[in-house]
């Protein structure tokens, strides 16, 4: 049975150089093949003409120029596994999901090209994150200080054993400490309804949450007895703790989805809202498709 590649999409840009070299360095630590793909599009009705043609031509040796440089910058930080690349015909999204099928994971950059100045995110990356048929990688900000812990930020919907399982398989990997981030929404009296909910104190209730948290972690921290592990527990917001956590993350872990999604949201406010804030890479899990 092969080893399922990490997968990378690359268009040439310095977001794009980013994910390449965090993908190279993930496939090189945990032994696996990478596989670099870019994917460029033109209306095939185009091409019957000599000038279309022309133009086809041309736009292939670019993407292949592209590919060819990513594999430089790959095989410079990764020379010890197998490096695959491929130029795909079509628009981006629909090719990086279909790369995504069979990837271990998909690791793209923050923009890319066409993006506007003032976005955070690129459309491509968002629209790939939100619908990929398994785990994405959004490489944002810095790789991560040496000795940042790995933030997985839970509650208790399904979603967390997959968030969990990811963090802990990845601080041991890469032995470092876990930090547990659950920001949950005290019940406050009428009196204090204009109080930020983060300035209440609600020790009671703060007890019972860490209490189901530190039940929650029981089976990870027997799984995993050499991996740190910090709890946070925060009255703010989920995007708010899990941006702020960030800024001394090496990654931060985090579900598709989470208590608030509406049915048919395919990825959860407080992971949007890190994929466009977070000051270090995302990983966003799910579950495959039987």
């Amino acid at each position: 049975m092969s080893t399922a590649a990490v997968a990378v999409g690359t268009d040439g840009t310095e977001y794009s150089n980013a994910a390449v070299d965090w993908a190279a360095h993930e496939a090189q630590r945990r032994r696996r093949p990478l596989r670099i793909v870019h994917a460029f599009d033109w209306d095939r009705q185009q091409t019957r003409s000599p000038a279309g043609a022309e133009y086809a031509d041309r736009a292939r040796t670019f993407a292949e120029g592209i590919v060819a440089t990513a594999l430089d910058r790959a095989r410079a930080l990764a020379p010890d596994i197998a490096i695959r690349t491929d130029v795909l015909v079509g628009h981006a999204v629909p090719r990086l999901l279909e790369a995504a099928q069979d990837a271990d994971r998909l690791v793209l950059g923050s923009r890319g090209r066409g993006g506007f100045a003032g976005l955070l995110l690129g459309s491509v990356s968002q629209r790939v994150a939100t619908h990929a048929p398994g785990p994405v990688v959004v490489v944002r900000g810095r790789g991560g200080p040496a000795g940042g812990p790995i933030v997985a930020g839970v509650d208790d919907s399904p979603a967390a054993d997959l968030v969990l399982d990811a963090a802990f398989t990845a601080a041991a990997e890469q032995q470092c400490p876990v930090t547990v981030v659950r920001a949950y929404l005290p019940v406050i009296p009428l009196w204090l309804v204009d109080v930020p909910a983060a300035a209440v104190e609600t020790p009671e209730q703060d007890a019972q949450e860490r209490a189901q948290l530190e039940e929650q972690l029981v089976p990870w921290r027997a799984r995993f007895p050499a991996v740190p592990v910090g709890t946070v527990l925060t009255h703010e917001g989920a995007s708010l703790a899990l941006v702020e956590a960030s800024r001394q993350a090496r990654l931060i872990v985090v579900g598709s989805r989470g208590h608030g999604a509406l049915a048919g949201a395919l990825l959860g406010s407080a992971s949007l809202q890190l994929l466009h804030h977070a000051a270090c890479p995302v990983l966003i899990t799910r579950p495959r498709p039987a």
